[in-house]
């Protein structure tokens, strides 16, 4: 499950209106269902070689494919059919582990809270189903 869309090399995802590029992708941004489509808009635009062509999965932009997930995230990794992120659900709160399931697109906090990213390290790395 992977979409594509165009970056600029200096930062942001090409909007809707081709001209603008937002910091965060998101709805309004520009995605290709394969390289190949990204590949004939980009050349199309001018300053084509600042624009870069990357492919968006539930691993690299889980909150486009979660919008139930809230808050900051600071990693993730794929565990079965689950994206699993340490998250901060709003600033300053303590961390939590999220399980986002690919194929319900439920997500889920866990109960434990962990006041630093030190701490909730040994949870994640070792985190299993």
């Amino acid at each position: 499950m992977s979409i594509f869309a165009l970056q600029y090399l200096a930062g942001g995802f090409l909007d809707e209106d081709l001209q603008h590029f937002n910091k965060k992708f998101d709805d309004w941004c520009v995605s290709f269902d394969n390289y190949e489509d990204a590949i004939n808009l980009a050349k199309t635009l001018p300053n084509s070689t600042n624009i870069d062509i990357v492919e968006i999965t539930p691993l690299s932009y889980p909150k486009y494919f979660f919008p139930n997930l809230q808050g900051t995230i600071y990693a993730t990794r794929q565990v079965e059919d689950n994206i699993v992120c340490v998250v901060e659900p709003f600033i300053g709160s303590n961390f939590r582990i999220a399980i986002c399931n690919l194929k319900t697109k439920n997500v889920e906090l866990l109960k434990t809270h962990y006041k630093t990213i030190p701490s909730i390290e040994q949870a994640f790395a070792n985190f299993k189903l």
